[in-house]
């Protein structure tokens, strides 16, 4: 079993969909992450929260044993989201954002983290992936993620994060806005070719396509009745799929299908409440349970 290492943003969000609404609860890319992750293997979180962070995320955060111990409480406010969905959730509207100590940050990861050995690279500016992957000591797999605000206004920086890393993950947009490419499978080849090793397109309630040089996977999300908040799908995914690959230890082609399953496997349950009050209830028989039934999903037999 290897440790895994995020470093993003800890935040506090205030989201409204059709189905409710939820205000200041815990958010952010690192904690969805990390607590779906957690359910794999330890997990070392870095990111920033101000003075205001409540003591009872904090706990909640230590009760699913994640490492907090790069975690920095900085003098100011905690990073805040405020966003809504209609009744297409598979694209938010922000409402307000207010950075506050996260626009100020800057990573320094302690020793003992520097040789974590799997990486995930949250959705931050690309300038500091960079400087997060100087400081990392050789770490067999690094994931990064990405969004079309920095696609848009850091694209030179974000080429060279993506040309040092080994799995890329975007969604279907993004994956086009990137590859400059409206074919989403034309666009998968294209960013192949910038370096990585493989291309993860999350596709929300159309699943999850893998494209490397000499594999092509693909996935349907798994089908609910009840979906109230997606804020946090993609990372709980990312978590899932990071999670899985550190707890395995392996980073063959099985274990990376192995790996998108268990990915959408938690981004299934993140959506079924607001903040991360499902992944809170979440027992681990649940997520070996829905882990078997996407096989029953997909399976079908030839005709002979």
């Amino acid at each position: 079993m290897g440790d895994l290492l995020v470093v993003g943003s800890v935040a506090l969000d205030s989201v409204k969909t059709p189905f409710g609404q939820a205000t200041e609860a815990l958010g952010g890319s690192a904690t969805y992450f990390s607590f779906a992750a957690s359910f794999f293997t330890t997990v070392r979180l870095v990111a920033t929260v101000g003075e205001d962070f409540p003591g009872e995320h904090l706990a909640l955060l230590k009760n699913r044993s994640v490492d907090l111990s790069g975690l920095q409480v900085s003098h100011g406010k905690t990073f805040r989201w405020v966003g809504e969905y209609g009744y297409d959730l598979n694209e938010a509207r922000t409402l307000d954002t207010q950075l506050n100590v996260f626009a100020d940050f800057k990573p320094s990861l302690p020793a003992p983290l520097r040789r974590t050995p799997f990486v995930f690279l949250a959705n931050i500016d690309p300038e500091l992936q960079l400087d997060v992957l100087r400081q990392m000591e050789r770490p067999r797999l690094v994931a990064l993620d990405t969004m079309n605000f920095w696609i848009d206004g850091r694209r030179q920086a974000l080429l060279k994060a993506v040309a040092e890393v080994d799995v890329l993950l975007v969604n279907d947009a993004e994956a086009r806005q990137l590859a400059r490419e409206p074919n989403l499978i034309k666009a998968a080849r294209t960013i192949l070719g910038f370096g990585p090793r493989a291309v993860v397109v999350k596709r929300g309630e159309y699943g999850t396509l893998m494209v490397s040089d000499d594999h092509f996977f693909f996935v349907p999300a798994y089908p609910l009745e009840s979906v109230f908040d997606p804020t946090g799908a993609g990372d709980s995914f990312a978590g899932g799929f990071m999670g899985y690959l550190a707890k395995r230890d392996d980073v063959g082609a099985d274990a990376i299908r192995r790996a998108i399953v268990y990915g959408s496997v938690m981004a299934s349950f993140a959506v079924e409440d607001f903040s991360l009050n499902r992944l809170v209830r979440l027992r681990p028989e649940e997520i070996r349970q829905r882990y078997e039934a996407f096989q029953d999903l997909v399976r079908f037999e030839l005709e002979p």
